[in-house]
């Protein structure tokens, strides 16, 4: 797939003219997907996909175009000629793009994931095990991502990445599901078992009668996969280079006014460890690490081509979007046994959702619990909580109201798969913050 992609590549450079350069990625995936309800296979499929994008340019002009490959190289080089025409009309009526930047300087590179996948069938039939008398509902989704990147100038990049996602629930009735998910590049079947047994502890806990509490403050446990969501309103407007110039970032106060968020958060785009290329669009190459926030202050903005050129600053190889792509967040000191007797008396948040900013400026969230939430008394779960809305500020449930984080973290892969197998992840812990605030 590698060769094939290049010998694409070596094709457009063959056919420029005059002044043309172009910059141009690939994508595609070998990808097996088993959707599971009440602990059966419902749907089973395979998805074998690649694409090929092209940037043609003359000057500051630019423009972009896609075809899907269908893997007889004749025909897609014809269709790829036949693109390139179609681009090289456009350009001279196009406007000149002032922000356009792409790499000329030659950085080529090599990235080999390892395929320790587990054949689709063993890890379904774990899956089905677990759920065996019981209301199971999910997918399972595991295979090869593949991207590469080429230019006019020679530069030649390649990623190729293996991993699973497991993403399922145990229903209950009504509103009450454990959800849970257990993904990586490695199945170990112990860490699945571990996953299964602490699911099936909450969905005992979910046969009791249903609690309400009243609205007010509450000390609480988020879990990885909450924290996850929570962060993801971060990603989408608080590390940009163009949000921080334009003062729409969320974390505006943090910028300006010095605010502060916890000593043991420290955040960071983590691309070594991650499941994403380590290679953007425009050929820029990304560090295998980039520090986001250390130690509750304020470090460094993501900062795409386009940014450093409107700006003036170097690029850090951040995609457009300049969104973290594999965001990790650094653990704390506490033990995973030790979550329920500190929180003691409060609210255990398994999974979060309709979140939104109610007041961007101050970087505060509101959303509501979903699934497994439960009360806790005397570090006991005595009851699962009906629905809770929650508004809360980053500044205090990341701040001055963290009281620690856990000292393991939980590998999250985006189960998303619109278009494409997404490629984000995150590493986290779990928080327990005093004071968080519940509306409804």
């Amino acid at each position: 797939m590698q060769d094939y992609f290049y010998s694409l590549a070596d094709a457009i450079t063959l056919s420029l003219q005059g002044d043309e350069v172009y910059t141009c990625t690939f994508h595609g995936e070998d990808s097996d997907f088993v959707r599971l309800n009440r602990s059966a296979i419902r749907q089973p499929g395979s998805v074998q996909q690649r694409s090929l994008s092209v940037d043609l340019m003359v000057g500051r002009r630019h423009a972009p175009g896609t075809i899907t490959l269908s893997g007889d190289f004749q025909w897609d080089r014809e269709r790829l000629e036949a693109l390139m025409g179609d681009l090289r009309e456009k350009l001279p009526y196009l406007p000149e793009d002032p922000y356009l930047l792409y790499a000329t300087e030659v950085q080529n590179s090599e990235t080999h994931g390892d395929n320790h996948l587990p054949a689709a069938e063993d890890a379904v039939a774990a899956l089905m095990a677990a759920g065996e008398g019981r209301d199971l509902v999910g997918i399972y989704a595991s295979g090869g991502t593949y991207a590469g990147f080429a230019n006019a100038f020679g530069q030649r990049n390649w990623f190729s990445s293996y991993s699973f996602n497991a993403d399922w629930s145990f229903y209950h009735k009504k509103d009450k599901a454990v959800k849970t998910a257990y993904a990586g590049t490695v199945w170990d079947p112990a860490g699945f078992d571990r996953k299964v047994e602490a699911a099936l502890l909450h969905l005992d806990g979910l046969r009791q009668a249903p609690q309400t509490i009243a609205p007010g403050v509450y000390r609480v446990y988020l879990s990885p996969t909450a924290l996850y969501d929570i962060l993801e309103m971060l990603r989408g407007s608080g590390f940009g280079l163009k949000d921080h110039r334009t003062k729409r970032t969320t974390l505006l106060k943090m910028v300006e006014e010095d605010m502060r968020l916890h000593p043991s958060v420290t955040l960071s785009e983590n691309t070594g460890e991650g499941t994403a290329p380590n290679f953007q669009e425009a050929g820029f190459v990304k560090p295998d690490h980039v520090t986001l926030i250390e130690s509750g202050r304020f470090c460094n903005c993501l900062v795409s081509p386009r940014s450093a050129e409107e700006y003036g600053v170097p690029t850090n190889g951040a995609s457009g979007g300049e969104s973290p792509e594999s965001i990790d967040m650094a653990a704390g000191t506490l033990a995973d046994d030790d979550i329920l007797p500190r929180l003691d008396t409060g609210v255990y948040i398994s999974n979060v959702w309709y979140l939104n900013y109610s007041d961007r400026s101050a970087c505060r969230l509101t959303g509501m619990t979903r699934f497994a939430t439960f009360w806790v008394e005397n570090g006991e779960i005595r009851a699962p909580l009906n629905v809770m809305r929650f508004d809360e500020s980053i500044y205090r449930m990341l701040g001055d109201q963290l009281i620690d984080l856990t000292a393991e973290r939980e590998l999250i892969l985006d189960a998303g798969s619109y278009g494409r197998r997404s490629t984000d992840s995150g590493r986290l812990p779990g928080a327990l913050v005093e004071g968080f605030t519940f509306t409804l």
